[in-house]
């Protein structure tokens, strides 16, 4: 298949070596830019971070207070948040099932509000509210990232688009989606990329990506690995 990636760069590397070891081609367009942040950390009482995506430890790396976090148990949102966190060298890791909702259930079951506060290394925007689902707990949100939408798309894409030489793309954010439209709508190419299949990580996602009128298609589990399976199916079967 010829799939469009869109992930942030470093993210889109990666998984565009995947794909490209399973036979596709890939095509790339980094729909938004990760500016990082180094915000100083609160750490007083804290009982557990919790680390929403893969950026927010990215701006860890270089943190002056790096060290003092690595000793503290860590939330991670999902499975490939987790093996980041753990080669970061976080030790004591609980694994949600890939979105805000499975991730609050995972803290419930596990911290208790008395023992102390909870530190989310967040991006600017927020795909779900910890905060509001977890009321009892005390939350302090740290931005450690700034996603930056695209301002055009890149090279030859609107050509491939309009020429209908892509089979789809693969949306991992609701604002990747929503900028994906914008930017199409802005080449006036909504008709040609209704013709597109969109692998959307989730249903917010899928929702963001609607206005295309494209096919949409969603994992039964909000992980990478799951849309690179459902992109194999599909490409089997086609």
């Amino acid at each position: 298949m010829r799939l469009l990636v869109t992930r942030p760069e470093d993210d889109a590397a990666l998984q565009a070596a995947a794909l490209t070891s399973r036979g596709h081609e890939v095509f790339l367009a980094p729909l938004l830019q990760i500016e990082m942040e180094r915000p100083p950390l609160d750490l007083e009482n804290v009982q557990a971070v919790i680390v929403t995506s893969r950026n927010a430890l990215r701006a860890l790396e270089r943190h002056p207070q790096k060290d003092a976090l690595l000793q503290l148990p860590v939330f991670a949102v999902g499975e490939a948040t987790a093996r980041a966190a753990n080669g970061m060298g976080f030790r004591e890791i609980a694994v949600g099932p890939g979105n805000g909702a499975g991730l609050a259930d995972v803290i419930r079951d596990s911290a208790e509000p008395v023992r102390g506060a909870l530190l989310h290394l967040s991006g600017q925007d927020l795909a779900f509210d910890l905060a509001a689902a977890l009321p009892d707990y005390e939350l302090r949100r740290a931005v450690m990232y700034r996603a930056v939408p695209a301002e055009d798309l890149p090279g030859k894409i609107p050509q491939l688009v309009r020429e209908g030489k892509l089979d789809g793309a693969i949306l991992m954010s609701p604002r990747t989606a929503a900028t994906f439209v914008s930017l199409l709508r802005g080449h006036d190419l909504l008709e040609p990329a209704a013709r597109l299949i969109c692998y959307c990580l989730s249903e917010a996602v899928a929702e963001a990506a609607s206005p295309l009128g494209a096919g949409l298609r969603v994992p039964g589990k909000p992980r990478e690995e799951d849309i690179l399976a459902l992109i194999d199916a599909e490409a089997a079967s086609s």
